[in-house]
């Protein structure tokens, strides 16, 4: 637990001092210990543990079928390799005020520095889904939700509250008015999220936000916004928050893909791991003929 809130309070400090700076800290997705080693290789500043991302690792849909114990396994795992605070995305934690409770609970003492609740009615739904719309709950249910995480989770968890009113088209005043008020209820930090590829809207609520909390993004729509501009326009936080399963599992069909045209994984110079970097993961004096 030692290391846990140490890991809490050094990534409350960072936000403080971004701020301060005017800086973008960035977190990455990180399903497993091989992302997070990639992560922490690679100077990001937290890890990020991602509902969908571990969904689809398990093979679960996206909408809430995730458990506290699904996720403090992975948060456990990335523990093991990296010593970079992890933020889990806990969705909407399930729906109720006892179960945000133990969310909390599972996740502090796993070793998660931060939890992202967000204000999607039960069941989720993905935020860039076609399939199916999103719904935001009350938001008297969210304070509800965030006072439980803090008495369960204790004083140093950081609590991000996520707000989906864009994705739903509710507007940006009415995104700007729950993120101050879930800000009011005890969140340490907000992340507004949006879907505009032009990232026009993103760049807008931040012009907008003058309270007292770090603002967060997840810049998934809006990729060509570059860490400068988004520290410009006064995001602390940018959660990568899926790109290295995306770019493993485009990798993974590359190699297939190659060994179902010619019969060998090597035959068109598709770069592989050596075994070596499999066994350090875990392992960082291992070596390998391979």
């Amino acid at each position: 637990m030692t290391s846990t809130v140490t890991r809490a309070s050094g990534l409350r400090a960072a936000l403080a001092n971004a701020r301060t700076d005017r800086r973008t800290l960035r977190a990455v997705g990180a399903a497993n210990a091989l992302a997070a080693r990639v992560g922490a290789e690679h100077g990001f500043d937290a890890l990020w543990v991602s509902g969908l991302e571990v969904s689809a690792a398990l093979g679960l849909p996206d909408e809430n079928v995730l458990g506290p114990g699904d996720l403090a396994a992975v948060v456990q795992a990335v523990g093991r390799v990296s010593a970079l605070p992890v933020i889990v995305d806990v969705d909407n934690a399930g729906g109720s005020v006892a179960t945000a409770h133990r969310f909390a609970g599972d996740l502090a003492p796993a070793g998660a520095a931060a939890l992202c609740l967000e204000d999607s009615a039960y069941p989720k739904v993905n935020s860039f889904a076609l399939h199916r719309t999103q719904q935001l709950t009350g938001i008297g249910l969210m304070g509800e939700q965030l006072d439980a995480m803090r008495r369960a989770g204790g004083p140093d968890l950081l609590l991000i509250a996520r707000t989906e009113a864009l994705i739903c088209g509710a507007g940006l005043e009415h995104a700007l008015d729950r993120a101050r008020i879930f800000v009011e209820s005890g969140a340490d930090a907000v992340l507004i999220h949006s879907k505009d590829t032009t990232g026009r809207e993103a760049l807008a609520l931040a012009a907008a936000w003058a309270g007292p909390a770090p603002l967060v993004t997840v810049p998934t729509a809006f990729p060509h916004l570059t860490l400068d501009q988004l520290a410009e326009a006064g995001f602390t936080l940018a959660i990568y928050a899926n790109q290295l399963s995306r770019a493993a599992l485009s990798a993974m069909r590359t190699a297939a893909g190659s060994f179902a045209e010619t019969g060998s994984f090597t035959a068109t110079g598709t770069p592989l791991a050596g075994v070596q970097d499999l066994l350090q993961v875990a392992d960082p004096l291992a070596s390998a003929c391979v």
